[in-house]
């Protein structure tokens, strides 16, 4: 696949539009963040179109465009894309997982909770960086989305809980787009059951509303903690989908790439 530049990729963002609140907050997050990519089979009149940013992609257009082999590079992503694109995915990789998904907007805005004592719940700003790159490997797909620790503290779009200059709790805008916010959000394993994501969520949430944008959020059918915190946070059910995590290439395919 060819990567398109902004102006070819703002051309076929129009592919988007109608899709649910997170995926459409996905792709504008991936043309405005600097931390994603669109391709193409071709850069003019494409026939089909793929977005990347940290590890999830979506897919657009005709599945026939495309050959097994690019899409190699996108193995051990989270894809979403329609139906017709399942015969290509399969023979792309060896292994093809779905994952029953909920999607949520924001319907209900809430009080924040108050934190307990010692801890403050405020906006990161960009001196903030070290004590979100000292949450470990294991969190790290928090700031994927924007660049790394730098980019998420830096962005604007991130609230936390801290006790001194710990980060107990963080909630962000993880796809920005010009209509829906995706949230993402974690509490470090020792300070959970103490409503701090709740107290980031809260925050951010009257955050994207003073934008003008409104809350989305999106998790597994199964995380059944995410689903609980997303109600009382005010978010409500809008609608559920499949989006598939990628295995290896397929051996034939890895073959040929290299």
């Amino acid at each position: 696949m060819i990567k398109l530049s902004h102006r070819q990729a703002g051309a076929v963002s129009p592919w988007f539009t109608a899709g649910p609140p997170g995926a459409t907050a996905l792709a504008e997050h991936a043309l405005t963040s600097g931390a994603g990519h669109w391709w193409a089979d071709r850069p003019v009149a494409p026939r089909a179109v793929a977005v990347a940013c940290a590890d999830h992609l979506l897919l657009r257009g005709e599945p026939t465009a495309l050959a097994p082999l690019v899409l190699a590079p996108f193995s051990a992503h989270y894809v979403q894309a329609p139906d017709r694109f399942l015969p290509l995915l399969g023979c792309a990789f060896e292994g093809l997982v779905p994952w029953e998904r909920m999607g949520y907007v924001h319907r209900v805005p809430i009080l924040p909770p108050r934190p307990p004592h010692g801890v403050t719940v405020r906006r990161l700003t960009p001196s903030d960086a070290p004590a979100v790159a000292a949450l470990g490997t294991d969190s790290a797909w928090i700031h994927a989305s924007w660049g790394g620790p730098a980019g998420l503290a830096a962005s604007g779009y991130g609230w936390a809980a801290f006790d001194k200059h710990r980060v107990l709790a963080l909630a962000c805008t993880y796809f920005r787009g010009s209509a829906y916010e995706d949230v993402a959000c974690l509490t470090v394993p020792e300070h959970r059951r103490q409503r701090l994501a709740l107290a980031c969520v809260t925050a951010l949430c009257q955050d994207i509303a003073a934008r003008g944008h409104t809350p989305s959020w999106t998790c597994s059918r199964d995380n059944r903690p995410s689903r609980l915190l997303a109600w009382t946070a005010g978010f409500r059910l809008e609608h559920e989908y499949v989006h598939y995590r990628t295995g290896p290439p397929a051996r034939r395919t890895a073959g040929l790439a290299a």
